[in-house]
């Protein structure tokens, strides 16, 4: 059996796959900071949630892991 290195061949596929696999890594940035405690402003938790940028997620994650306050992620609560 041949197979490709591609996981979907449709560009519609390709692009629910992408928004699908962004509102996972933002709900695991929510996740984060809710265990550790960081109060999370709702304008804050709707720009985290409205993300589809992957490698701003991927670095929200890894800064959620060690943050204290919600600024620590480089967002502003006040805007």
């Amino acid at each position: 059996m041949t197979t490709t290195g591609f996981r979907f061949q449709s560009d519609f596929a390709r692009r629910n796959f992408a928004a699908g696999k962004a509102e996972g890594e933002a709900r695991a940035v929510l996740a984060v900071l809710e265990a550790r405690g960081v109060e999370i402003p709702e304008n804050v938790r709707a720009d985290i949630a409205s993300c589809t940028d992957l490698d701003q997620l991927g670095t929200w994650i890894r800064l959620a892991a060690t943050a204290d306050k919600i600024e620590d992620l480089g967002l502003n609560a006040a805007h």
